[in-house]
């Protein structure tokens, strides 16, 4: 990681991000490995840039190591670190902490964005073979019935054998879960419009139009991005076009898909869903989401959680490792790339 050929310089660095979060972060192998590649007070954790108590800190500050919590880097809270030049974050998307002023400062940016989409991508791999071995509505009549009952009668024309799974997004996750579902015996279409040919071929996918997709899944999973286009991709139109039977996999924002809708599809028992994020998110406490046997609703725990926390903090420390020898990003975020991107 280090070069060969340059002296490793230890950038003066400073954490923002919540308090429990750097907890959760950092275990004693993390922390020993992050005051051996930085140069840090890693018990200032900051969750308030205006903190007079950590002003002379940033002033100092070469780079930032954030996490979930980070205060938005407004062009107001850059000017107390005039000495700032990477931003250095140990989870997925930058959006909630790096603004326009940022770029316009020159500042380089990195995530560990593909270590979080690591567990997201198992997560929904799960979710579709869970959905075609019908799980959900078996493990309901096994409970209900609490007797022996034929599993060929109660899966009945389920299973996984050449059933299709349309994927919504090459986004890296998307991408992970074509890669994870290559072993089994599944058709995979994959819509995203800024996919080449070329791309599609060599991931070893069909592309097709969204309402192709829709038609044509027995299980339909998102890793589209939120932004003002992809609002209600799967509108009540496009739900209604989907099989009988058919399962929807969120496991990305809850805005791609109208909830209005797809409740009425689910209320109807004509769909099944997988939800790890909805709009809104939290739900209201009375809505049937909670209650439906046909409906696994989980509070957004796809993403990195628990041990896997650890692997998204090397992730980063390997980044800012890489920074320190003078070294480019291996997974660099660029401006033109993040506004269609998660």
């Amino acid at each position: 990681m280090r070069s060969a050929h340059r002296p490793y310089r230890r950038p003066r660095t400073v954490l923002a991000m919540d308090l429990p979060v750097r907890r959760a972060l950092f275990d004693d192998v993390a922390l020993a490995r992050l005051v051996a590649v930085a140069d840090t007070d890693p018990s200032c954790v900051v969750g308030d840039f205006a903190d007079p108590a950590v002003a002379g800190r940033l002033a100092e500050a070469e780079a930032l190591f954030t996490g979930w919590g980070c205060p938005p880097l407004t062009a107001g809270a850059l000017e107390r670190m005039p000495r700032l030049r990477t931003v250095v974050h140990a989870a997925g998307s930058v959006k909630h902490h790096i603004t326009a002023a940022c770029w316009q400062r020159g500042i380089t940016v990195a995530s560990a964005a593909r270590a979080n989409a690591l567990p997201v991508a198992e997560y929904t791999v799960a979710a579709i073979l869970f959905a075609g071995k019908r799980v959900l509505h078996t493990a309901r009549v096994y409970r209900e019935q609490r007797r022996w009952v034929s599993p060929i009668d109660v899966i009945g024309s389920g299973g996984n054998y050449g059933r299709t799974v349309g994927v919504v997004g090459a986004s890296r996750i998307g991408r992970r879960v074509v890669e994870l579902l290559r072993p089994y015996d599944l058709r995979i279409l994959l819509h995203d419009p800024y996919l080449p040919a070329e791309e599609a071929q060599r991931l070893g996918v069909r592309p097709v139009d969204l309402d192709t997709l829709a038609r044509c899944s027995d299980v339909v999973t998102l890793h589209a991005p939120e932004l003002p286009e992809t609002r209600h991709l799967f509108d009540r139109a496009r739900l209604a076009a989907l099989p009988d039977g058919a399962t929807v996999v969120n496991t990305a924002r809850g805005s791609l898909v109208d909830t209005v809708a797809l409740t009425d599809e689910l209320v109807a028992g004509r769909l099944n869903a997988v939800l790890d994020v909805t709009d809104p998110e939290v739900l209201p406490a009375g809505s049937p989401l909670y209650d439906l046997p046909n409906v696994l609703l989980t509070p957004h725990v796809a993403g990195s959680l628990g041990n896997e926390l650890g692997r998204m903090t090397h992730a980063a420390l390997d980044e800012l490792e890489r920074y320190g020898s003078g070294l480019p990003f291996a997974d660099p975020v660029h401006p033109e790339t993040l506004a269609r991107s998660a």
